[in-house]
């Protein structure tokens, strides 16, 4: 059962999504962000939403200056490249004249854009600037994301995964996987970074994405990671409401061991599509088994032939023995999704597909139905 705080977050949440639904757009604006990440216990800098340059002067002399600018708008998601944002302000003056210039800016940028207003937000410095974010694959669900942010992102390319949700335990791992994170830890003299804050960050933003099936994307880049907590300086949310309501089904530590188990170190093989003819998939895989010395049963599937490289050979999956680990499929894709349905029928734990002719090839009704049907 929910507790009284889980609902009243949920609500808050809700509320945004619902306006946002209502405006057909895909995105949170800032104050939106900033709602969605107060709700879920994302630390953000204080900021506010200013219509006007004596609105934006208040608001940063409130939160305490120097402050950043950034232009609100549902029509300016790269705020950056419409020069719709501004760092360093220090001083009443430069926040009022930062406040015309990001606006004009943005209306040169895109002159049909709406302009909701300025974002006044605190100006954070110090800490090392790191990524937290979520994606939804459509054959895994929500998928969380950990690794070295700023402008470092693209050329690091330092980022681990997980799925959503995401425990304390697993949050805490991601952190100490990449590899930089012995800077994390700290490094000749650096103090290291409050690891415990961004496990939270990371099990909060996995929590969110399980919760709300509509936000299909989040991207929390960079958050200043530093001794006494993390701090989200940006936040992006993308959302869509045809987003399917069901999730892929989650597995138990116990459950995955156990079939990972099998796909790696299997008693038996069945190959799908077994050959006795040089040259093809089928016959590649069935030398590799026989000839690289595997010590298990392999059972090569062929309705043509009763026999393959010394194998007694079955006509269908449907006839194979009981205790078979794995079925390696050497067949036509258009032929996978019947067959592997079968493979399932027959308790066979993992699958190794070798065929292409799937999304790759432009084939994605194939595909889901694949994915449907290994399910």
């Amino acid at each position: 059962m929910a507790t009284v705080a889980e609902t009243t977050r949920a609500a808050e949440v809700r509320e945004v999504l619902d306006a946002v639904r209502a405006e057909g757009r895909t995105s949170l604006s800032a104050p939106e962000a900033k709602r969605v990440c107060d709700a879920y216990g994302i630390d953000v800098p204080g900021e506010g939403l200013a219509t006007s340059p004596q609105e934006a002067v208040a608001i940063a002399e409130d939160i305490g200056l120097p402050v950043v600018l950034k232009i609100v708008s549902p029509d300016i998601l790269h705020k950056t490249e419409a020069g719709g944002v501004l760092v360093g302000l220090a001083t009443a003056d430069e926040v009022s004249a930062g406040y015309e210039k990001i606006v004009a800016n943005a209306e040169a940028h895109d002159s049909d854009a709406e302009i909701t207003g300025v974002q006044v937000q605190q100006m954070l410095s110090g800490g090392t600037e790191v990524l937290i974010g979520a994606v939804t694959d459509p054959t895994f669900g929500p998928v969380v994301t950990f690794g070295i942010g700023g402008i470092l992102v693209e050329v690091m390319r330092d980022v681990t995964f997980r799925l959503a949700p995401t425990s304390r335990a697993d949050a805490l791992e991601m952190v100490d996987g990449i590899r930089a994170a012995d800077v994390l830890r700290g490094v000749r003299g650096r103090a290291g970074v409050d690891r415990n804050a961004l496990a939270a960050t990371i099990e909060a933003v996995s929590q969110l994405v399980t919760d709300f099936p509509e936000i299909t994307e989040v991207d929390l880049n960079p958050v200043l990671a530093r001794e006494d907590g993390a701090v989200a300086v940006d936040a992006r949310f993308v959302v869509s409401f045809d987003a399917p309501d069901e999730r892929p089904p989650r597995y138990s530590q116990e459950e995955i061991l156990r079939v990972m188990t099998s796909l790696m170190r299997p008693r038996a093989i069945a190959v799908v599509g077994a050959s006795d003819s040089e040259g093809k998939i089928g016959n590649s895989v069935m030398r590799n088994l026989v000839d690289g010395g595997f010590e298990g049963e392999i059972y090569p599937v062929n309705p043509k032939a009763s026999e393959i490289l010394g194998k007694k050979c079955y006509a269908d999956v449907t006839e194979l023995p009981d205790g078979v680990d794995v079925a390696v499929f050497a067949i036509p894709a258009k032929f996978v999704p019947d067959t592997i349905a079968k493979v399932g029928d027959k308790g066979i734990p993992a699958a190794v597909l070798i065929p292409s002719g799937f999304a790759e090839t432009g084939e994605t009704d194939l595909q889901r139905q694949l994915v449907e049907s290994a399910r």
